[in-house]
């Protein structure tokens, strides 16, 4: 380094202080290591202490190499400063508006904002005011003087706004509120994490440690993805690993879970076959009914098999939720293939159907099922009204004598899934409609010309042009659309009473989990049948993904 590019005293001392901080933080987090399993914390669950001692471990060991980084004036030490100490800051800010009860003052803000409306409008009106110099052909001292005008409006009318609405008692009870030990910890917390993030940001300090122009974009980058990116972790990724542990407990929302390693997946995948001579023969002739209940048989002739399960709820479940699977997604996507065909045209008035057979896939579920529940009506639905309309018209036509059947939808379990499916798959019919009416117009048009000049009909153009050309957004109408219906549960949940469905004939995998984790409360149960769920979703997307690969006419 050249004798100008020495870094200045100010940049000297806060290297130095950086150096000593990052010590102490890896002290700190190492005695907090040692404080958690040393019984200071005994009613902590054990998931909570590892995945606390987890943190600290790997803050301690970082912040030692950031400190050997930055006594090497290497920009990898800087880096990690900022990474941490900025994490640090978020996590005291946090609990700060946390033991200030901000969150709770926002929903206390949103009873007395109404009051402050009017004045709200005000300050509106002041900013509006304030812009009209723009279009003003006065003297520049007038455009001056409407500007300042409008400037004290807009801060009388907020200033107001803020009186109308509480919030200066609300700002004295936040105060109040971090005068106790936790928010005296979390206020010093974020101006010790501000001031040293505010220290390492310096551009002396960059400088200094050979930050480079290319290191400073990565870390802007990743400054503008922290907010998504530390939400995908907390509010995603961090329960999901949570649920993979409970998966392996005992936990019923009350008390300390406790291991019971494979216990709940051993119950789930209990399962066990025995041959029947006879169609009538019981169950507990073959199996043993303490352990096991019957979930189904098949029958060839005077013998056959008798499928039992520990758990026959869960295999119900699964039966259910692959057969609505197996109907709905063709039902959704085939019907989507051909109306996108026919909204690709230049007939007038494809827009406005374009937007009605999208319209289904935007409205609230719950409205939706509830619409179904009353058109599925038995007795006074519209579905059934047309049916027996329908019946009697051609008995009346050709003297027919055909009995109107007066189909109970939703309480014969014959019907209950189908009617389900019907609905599922109308609503989604018009979202994969668009899909595949983007993947048309992003066909070139000379593919078509050309067959045309070939003599290729329309029926060989949309088998040899449309449907290979058309692979790579098939596959992901197919995959996303049998990932959301595997995971059903809103309209079952409100189509049905009670949700099962007359002989458990409803009952899918989701609901079940429901069922087990939140009325049950057996949540380590619910976990384990969550992942088992995650298991087939992954594999059947996984064979979709091999299909799609070995039929594509594209290389990778």
């Amino acid at each position: 380094m050249s004798e100008h590019q020495k870094p200045d005293s100010l940049t000297n001392i806060i290297l130095r202080i950086a150096v000593v901080w990052r010590g102490i933080f890896s002290v700190v987090a190492a005695a907090g290591v040692v404080t958690t399993w040393l019984g200071r914390l005994p009613e902590t669950p054990l998931w909570q202490k590892i995945l606390l001692s987890l943190v600290l471990v790997i803050a301690a060991i970082f912040s030692a190499f950031g400190a050997v980084e930055i006594v090497r004036r290497n920009h990898r030490g800087r880096m990690i400063s900022l990474v941490i100490d900025y994490l640090a800051f978020v996590a005291c800010a946090v609990l700060m508006l946390n033991v200030g009860e901000v969150f709770i003052g926002i929903d206390a803000l949103g009873e007395t904002f109404g009051r402050g409306i009017p004045y709200l409008g005000i300050a509106i009106v002041g900013y509006f005011l304030g812009s009209l110099d723009e279009y003003s052909a006065r003297k520049r001292s007038s455009e001056q003087s409407l500007k300042q005008v409008g400037r004290w409006v807009m801060i009388i009318g907020l200033i107001i706004f803020l009186w109308q609405v509480d919030t200066i008692n609300g700002v004295l009870y936040f105060l109040g509120k971090l005068a106790q030990p936790a928010g005296i910890f979390s206020v010093a917390g974020v101006l010790i994490f501000g001031a040293a993030i505010w220290g390492m940001w310096r551009q002396p300090t960059a400088t200094a440690l050979h930050t480079k122009t290319g290191h400073e974009q990565v870390l802007s980058g990743w400054l503008f993805l922290s907010p998504n990116l530390i939400g995908f972790l907390i509010f995603f990724a961090g329960p999901l690993l949570l649920s993979f542990y409970f998966s392996f407990t005992d936990s019923d929302a009350f008390n300390t879970p406790n291991w019971i390693g494979f216990e709940n997946y051993a119950k789930i995948l209990n399962v066990k076959f025995a041959t029947l001579s006879s169609p009538d023969q019981l169950a507990k002739e073959v199996v043993d009914i303490k352990v096991y209940d019957e979930v189904g048989r098949l029958m060839f002739g005077n013998w056959g098999i008798l499928f039992a399960a520990a758990d026959k709820f869960f295999w119900l479940a699964l039966r259910n939720t692959l057969t609505f699977a197996l109907f709905a997604v063709p039902l959704s996507v085939i019907p989507a293939l051909i109306l996108s065909n026919v909204l690709n045209s230049k007939l007038p008035g494809m827009k406005f159907y374009r937007a009605v057979y999208f319209m289904p896939s935007i409205a609230a579920v719950v409205g939706i099922s509830l619409v179904w529940q009353w058109l599925y009506n038995a007795t006074i639905g519209y579905i059934n009204y047309f049916i027996t309309l329908g019946i009697e018209f051609w008995n009346n036509l050709f003297n027919l004598a055909v009995v109107d059947p007066k189909i109970q939808w939703v309480s014969d379990e014959k019907t209950a899934l189908f009617a389900v499916i019907l609905i599922a798959a109308w609503q989604t019919m018009g979202f994969n409609t668009v899909l595949f009416l983007a993947g048309l117009q992003n066909i070139p048009g000379e593919l078509y010309e050309a067959a045309t000049v070939d003599g290729a009909g329309a029926w060989d153009k949309f088998w040899g042009i449309t449907l290979p050309m058309l692979a790579p957004t098939t596959f992901y109408v197919v995959s996303t659309t049998t990932i959301q219906a595997m995971q059903v549960f809103e309209q079952v949940f409100i189509l049905m009473n009670p949700p099962e469905g007359p002989n458990n004939s409803t009952i899918t995998l989701v609901l079940y989990l429901y069922r087990s984790g939140f009325q049950n409360f057996k949540q380590g149960y619910a976990s384990a049948i969550a992942w088992v769920l995650f298991i087939v979703i992954f594999g059947l997307t996984l064979i979709q993904f091999q299909r799609q690969r070995q039929s594509s006419i594209y290389e990778s």
